[in-house]
């Protein structure tokens, strides 16, 4: 004969798989973040090499005036139109359709200031709300490696060394590999990877316990010679699986997406492991647990399916803020921060991505942490279904 439990939870999971609009929700959360991150990502790879396959737009007025800085430019891969004179309003106006990074005018005093080694003036306009940044500060870097060869043959005409405008010239190392750097700049990501779980399995939690009570069937399943434990734990459950087959799926396709995308090309790489990843979905297990459990825990005090959601909902944005909150300090990691349910598998996953190796403590901390909550939310909701009073509200 089964358990009572598995009963319930049967039953449970046979009414949430018959809800077509429960389930088009599981699979929306399912690909939201995962394809969101990588929508990010490959946005900004696609910023990093547009420059070099479609090269920089560049207006230049007067560009008779400079030919060696023209020269310099169009070696740089930037496309110089050259214009004739133009107004503030006419360059504004040009700018504002960002087709081209900036305007460079070169005014005529320029060919005298040149050749009297006066400082030359260039003037460049640029759109600072514009999307051409990248552009924008290449076309800076070419201008200022110009003057700066320039300065350098004057001083080497006159019998100077260069070198006298440099007396400390810093070495720069930088031991901090690609896949470090992906876990940082990343790291913020990571954690929303995390919060689906509690989406997961928000629809069951709050349709077995404050739906039933509204429709009155919680009365019925009180009455049946059953313990309350077996009652709540297959609620528990039912919700529970849900939250842990879309968070593995979930995590999952993240993993693919990142290791599919050329990262390279932004200087990050994502070299987690498939065995890595499955330490972490295992580590996970108790995440769902955790999520179903204090949505119970808070539904089943609410008198309405629609009081209930509310609750639960606004309840599951605690847990986001140490996710959010913590990156923005820039804190060194910690033991503690195993200890707060997705912020600890945020951390884990971020260190697992760096390369770390990291010992037994992590991962129990991060397993025992949030099943120590589970299992706190679980007595509450039995204590709760015990008591007369609410005996008597149903």
């Amino acid at each position: 004969m089964r358990p009572l439990y598995l009963v319930v939870m049967f039953k449970e999971l046979r009414e949430t798989l018959r809800d077509r609009r429960a389930l088009s929700m599981l699979l929306l959360f399912v690909l939201m973040y995962p394809l969101i991150v990588g929508g990010v990502l490959h946005q900004q790879i696609g910023r990093a090499t547009e420059p070099e396959k479609e090269g920089i737009e560049l207006t230049v007025i007067g560009a008779a005036g400079a030919p060696t800085l023209m020269a310099q430019l169009k070696q740089r891969n930037v496309n110089v139109t050259e214009a004739g004179a133009m107004t503030e309003d006419a360059i504004t106006t040009l700018l504002r359709g960002q087709k081209v990074a900036a305007v460079l005018r070169v005014p005529p005093s320029y060919g005298d200031d040149y050749r009297n080694m006066r400082p030359a003036r260039l003037e460049l306009w640029y759109d600072s709300a514009s999307s051409n940044r990248r552009k924008l500060n290449d076309v800076i870097g070419v201008v200022e490696h110009y003057g700066n060869a320039i300065a350098s043959a004057r001083l080497l005409a006159h019998g100077v060394s260069p070198a006298t405008l440099f007396p400390v010239r810093l070495q720069k190392y930088d031991t901090g590999t690609s896949a470090s750097r992906s876990a940082t700049m990343i790291g913020t990501m990571l954690g929303m990877f995390f919060v689906p779980a509690f989406f997961f399995a928000l629809s069951s939690a709050v349709d077995s316990t404050a739906g039933e009570r509204e429709r009155r069937s919680l009365e019925v399943l009180l009455a049946q010679p059953a313990r309350t434990f077996d009652l709540v734990a297959g609620k528990w459950f039912a919700a529970s699986l849900l939250a842990l087959v879309g968070l593995t799926v979930e995590l999952c396709l993240a993993h693919a997406i990142l290791k599919w995308l050329p990262l390279e090309e932004i200087g990050l790489s994502w070299r987690l492991a498939w065995s890595d990843l499955a330490w972490v979905c295992l580590t996970s297990l108790s995440l769902p647990l955790f999520a179903a459990a204090m949505e119970i825990a808070l539904a089943i005090n609410a008198k309405s399916f629609k009081e209930a959601q509310t609750t639960v909902s606004f309840a599951i944005l605690v847990p986001m803020v140490p996710v959010i909150v913590v990156p923005m300090l820039d804190l060194a990691t910690a033991n503690w921060m195993y200890l707060v349910p997705l912020l600890s598998h945020q951390t884990l996953l971020r260190e697992l991505a760096k390369g770390q190796a990291l010992g037994a403590l992590p991962f129990a901390l991060t397993f025992g942490s949030s099943l120590v909550l589970a299992l706190l939310c679980v007595a509450f909701t039995v204590w709760r279904m015990r008591s007369e009073r609410y005996l008597v509200g149903v």
